[in-house]
């Protein structure tokens, strides 16, 4: 009986140990998170979860912390801490682990948690699994009523997938190439916000100082490189002064090379506060940075991603203080001469929305602001976006597309390309390619030249006109573009390099010259247009010339229109609508068999006849008369020289004609 006493004191020993080191690593986790530091927070919830006993009992040493107003009172310890985990990978960006951990609170206690689901569906989408994501958020909405940002965000990630599935069958994605930068600059932990003066690169990472154990602290720094032919080498931390209760990184080289803007940061529980400072370089060292006046950081806000214009002329940045849009807004402000900030102004609805724009970057060539947003429709997370204009006016907001952005954060943006091709030569940061972190990567577009053709017909039947001559110009400059003969099949192409405005003018012989506008497709990346048939009217015929009515057949005898000659006078109506000044005279004619006057008779009755149907399709009276000429003016002998009949004579004579009276 002893024995079993002590056995069983040791096992209670044990579990009350095992317990207490359960408890002890989620009070870790829930402090580590308190904090923000959603690795260490992560680390210790793994580790609860990993140790948790089966059996173990209710007793809650503290209290644990209230995680979001979304959750419900009742929700366990264990519901809480699973959902803390959950959190910290989200926070973390590592979708892979935060959608099994929001998976599981999903099945076990999803009405205690209703973002969950929300949450999991983002990941979802992170992992590219479309229809698992677009059937999640669909879930969400259905059981989701309170109409907030949460349900606003949700109607547009189903948009945004189906931007996804779009953008990912793009015709042009063969002209990209997107290569991760090497190991020298995405080493351990991130790297991002390339910024390039001469042949040198700086940019933030959170890699360690040092390989040493107990140097491996995953703090953000500004570091920078050589940059040659594509390649980014020889990687060293920046000598820029940084406290060690700073974060520092994501900066803006002024006009010369003497001023750098930069972001410091602090981590205070869960509330990140941001400011811009200047540094100056002052013999090859940079001076300590100062925190620049509240004109740009105001008390209260962060203010962060500083941006100067090639010209020197104004500083762009991001930040969440007041007068804005909602969350983090683009601003800027006008640098003077002695390189002050006036006073900043918001960027407005033109760009921002009410969720987070961040990280602006003006590509000075090609005259375009381009800036990362999470508040439009896009492929997910952070995309890159373009606006082209001026500080004040900007055009309207496109989304990059594929392979620009991904499905998962795409921010920060350099671009050496050209003013015709901005994406000529581009670095960006992403995470598309890491479980947790920003990286570099090098992004190349090829642009072909666009196609554009056409085909040059005539209004009359719409027949094709080889041989005629096509001559493309800019209206703007007058300058000739392209020049050439359009093909047998009536058909002119030609290559530029953009696509722009332009005026094409067709000439053919036997025709008026016909022109037309050539206008900018929607769709301003697409490799080839077609641009709208153009028809050139016949020249239309001289005044006092006459013409014989071809295929023109009446009842024997009489004046009546037999039905096979209708096409033959419909095209005597379209002669006429393409000339509605065109007036004629339909005058009738017969062969010398029968007497005078019946022949003039049957040769006036025919030509009202043929007037009469005029009318009947439309044609003005005032521009037809009838007129008949009998047996009087034949156009060949109606006997042969013997004196014998001639058929094909009397043929000829028996016609209908229409004269032009006026043109």
């Amino acid at each position: 009986m002893k024995r079993i006493l002590i056995t069983s004191a040791v096992c209670f020993l044990g579990l009350s140990m095992h317990g207490q080191y359960v408890q002890d690593y989620l009070k870790a986790a829930d402090n580590y998170y308190k904090k923000g530091d959603y690795a260490s927070a992560s680390a210790y919830y793994e580790k609860y979860f990993s140790k948790e006993d089966k059996n173990r009992a209710g007793f809650n040493p503290y209290t644990p912390q209230s995680v979001s107003q979304k959750t419900a009172a009742s929700a366990t310890q264990q519901e809480l801490a699973l959902w803390n985990l959950a959190e910290s990978y989200r926070q973390l960006n590592y979708p892979e682990k935060a959608e099994t951990y929001y998976r599981r609170i999903v099945e076990q206690s999803r009405e205690k948690f209703p973002l969950a689901i929300y949450h999991q569906s983002t990941a979802l989408r992170a992992l590219a699994k479309y229809s698992e994501a677009e059937a999640g958020f669909t879930a969400f909405l259905q059981s989701y009523s309170t109409q907030d940002e949460y349900r606003r965000s949700a109607e547009r990630e189903i948009q945004n997938l189906q931007f996804i599935q779009k953008q990912l069958a793009r015709k042009d994605l063969k002209y990209y190439t997107v290569s991760k930068g090497g190991e020298a600059v995405n080493g351990t932990g991130a790297s991002y916000a390339p910024v390039l003066f001469g042949n040198t690169i700086l940019f933030t990472s959170t890699r360690p100082l040092s390989s040493e154990a107990r140097e491996k602290v995953y703090t953000n720094r500004l570091y920078q490189a050589q940059y040659a032919g594509g390649v980014i080498s020889a990687v060293n931390a920046a000598d820029i002064e940084q406290p060690k209760a700073m974060e520092q990184g994501v900066a803006a080289m002024a006009p010369g090379g003497q001023t750098l803007f930069l972001t410091r940061w602090s981590q205070n529980e869960n509330e990140r506060s941001a400011a811009i400072y200047t540094s100056q370089n002052r013999d090859g060292r940079w001076s300590d940075p100062v925190k620049m006046d509240e004109s740009i950081n105001v008390a209260g806000a962060s203010t962060q991603q500083p941006f100067v214009t090639a010209d020197g002329k104004y500083l762009f940045f991001s930040s969440n203080r007041p007068g804005g849009q909602g969350g983090f807004d683009i601003w800027y402000a006008e640098l003077g001469s002695d390189g002050k900030p006036g006073m900043p102004v918001n960027a407005g609805t033109a760009i921002n929305t009410a969720a987070d724009e961040e990280a602006p970057y003006y590509h000075d060539a090609s005259a375009t602001l381009v800036f990362a947003s999470n508040g439009r429709i896009g492929m997910g997370g952070f995309d890159l976006f373009q606006s082209k204009g001026k500080a004040g006016s900007w055009t309207s907001v496109e989304n990059l597309g594929y392979p620009v952005n991904s499905i998962k954060d795409d921010i920060y943006f350099l671009s050496l390309g050209s003013a015709k091709n901005m994406l000529e030569d581009v670095w960006l940061s992403s995470d598309r390619d890491a479980a947790c972190c920003l990286e570099l990567f090098s992004l190349k577009k090829i642009r072909p030249l666009r196609q554009i053709s056409g085909t040059i017909v005539s209004c009359d039947g719409s027949k094709l006109l080889p041989g005629a001559t096509v001559v493309i110009t800019d209206p703007s400059t007058g300058r000739q573009v392209h020049s050439g003969t359009v093909d047998a099949t009536g058909n002119y192409r030609f290559t530029l390099e953009d696509y722009q405005p332009l005026t094409l003018k067709a000439e053919a012989s036997g025709f008026i010259a016909g022109s037309l506008q050539i206008t900018v497709p929607a769709d301003k990346e697409s490799e080839s247009m077609t641009v709208s048939q153009l028809c050139l009217v016949p020249e239309p015929p001289k005044v006092n010339e006459s013409f014989v009515v071809n295929n023109l057949f009446y009842e024997y005898d009489k004046s009546q229109v037999k039905p096979e000659s209708y096409p033959a006078l419909d095209e005597i109506v379209r002669m006429l609508n393409t000339y509605p000044n065109l007036a004629i005279e339909i005058s009738g004619h017969t062969d010398n068999k029968g007497s005078d006057s019946y022949n003039q008779a049957l040769s006036e009755a025919r030509a009202k006849t043929v007037v009469a149907y005029l009318i009947s399709k439309g044609i003005d009276p005032s521009r037809l008369s009838a007129k008949g000429f009998g047996e009087t003016m034949p156009i060949a002998p109606n006997t042969k020289p013997d004196g014998s009949d001639n058929p094909e004579g009397r043929e000829q004579n028996r016609r209908t004609e229409f004269k032009v009276l006026r043109n």
